[in-house]
């Protein structure tokens, strides 16, 4: 494994105005945290890298640059992230 020295940029593909998705997205996907088990498999499989952990665990999913492939809904193993039609 490579050790990225203090200092150098690491780009993520959230960060940015262009990777913003929120306008046109299609479907969005909520999370029903009564069926999380907190096993980050969304977090993993995101393609976006949109998803983050909050401080107890739960996934929060970045509305902003979310494209909704759904891909995190594909994933889940409790179905605990359902796909809605985004509502504008």
């Amino acid at each position: 494994m490579i050790k990225v020295p203090e200092g150098i940029p690491i780009a993520r593909p959230k960060i940015g105005s262009a990777g913003k998705t929120g306008l046109w997205r299609v479907e969005r996907p909520e999370i029903h945290y009564d069926k999380c088990t907190k096993c980050r498999l969304c977090v993993l499989y995101c393609p976006e890298n949109t998803i983050d952990l909050l401080e107890n665990l739960y996934p929060q999913i970045d509305y902003d640059y979310c494209k909704g492939c759904g891909v995190c809904a594909q994933v889940c193993p409790t179905k605990a992230i359902e796909m809605v039609k985004e509502v504008k």
